[in-house]
């Protein structure tokens, strides 16, 4: 039902409507999501589950590069199209965050750094690159986007750099 709403109205969709058309009162709802941002991650669970499982399965398979990048598509993909997400776990302080939420933040990193140091292995990543540092320009570039296919065009960018002669031989440098 919240996906529903959230899907039809936006993120900013009023609890209470939620409430209403769940059958639910407006304490038993607050009492199981005290605040949106505790909504915004029950109601998304299942999709964010699934992206951590996609990374799980490409770890050990195919080109390290190849892997990861397919693993940041769909990462950037997510975070470009689900926002208020995005924006769930970090609008609060750290004491805010769902249990949820930070299990899956560490799963997600966990998977980026995996897949970074496979392709870092290969020589097809610069080893100076940190998952943080990876992390931040993939979100960077989902945030910035307007939408799914700039959220994966400006990763293409990123992929392959600024620099017409870099052609497209992964991204070490």
């Amino acid at each position: 039902m919240a996906r529903e709403l959230s899907d039809e109205r936006g993120p900013g969709v009023a609890l209470d409507e939620v409430a209403r058309r769940a059958g639910v009162g407006n304490a038993t709802l607050y009492r199981h999501f005290p605040t949106r941002s505790d909504l915004i991650v029950a109601v998304y669970a299942d999709e964010v589950e699934a992206l951590c499982e996609k990374g799980a399965a490409l770890i050990d398979g195919g080109s390290a590069v190849e892997a990861l990048f397919a693993w940041l598509d769909d990462f950037v993909v997510h975070v470009a199209t689900k926002r208020a997400l995005a924006f769930a776990g970090t609008e609060n302080s750290d004491e805010r965050r769902t249990a949820l939420f930070d299990q899956w933040h560490r799963s997600m990193r966990a998977i980026a750094q995996e897949l970074l140091v496979r392709a870092q292995r290969s020589g097809d990543a610069n080893a100076d690159l940190t998952v943080d540092d990876l992390l931040a320009l993939t979100n960077a570039t989902a945030i910035a986007a307007t939408g799914a296919e700039e959220a994966r065009r400006l990763l293409r960018i990123m992929r392959h750099g600024f620099a017409g002669d870099q052609g497209s031989a992964g991204f070490a440098g």
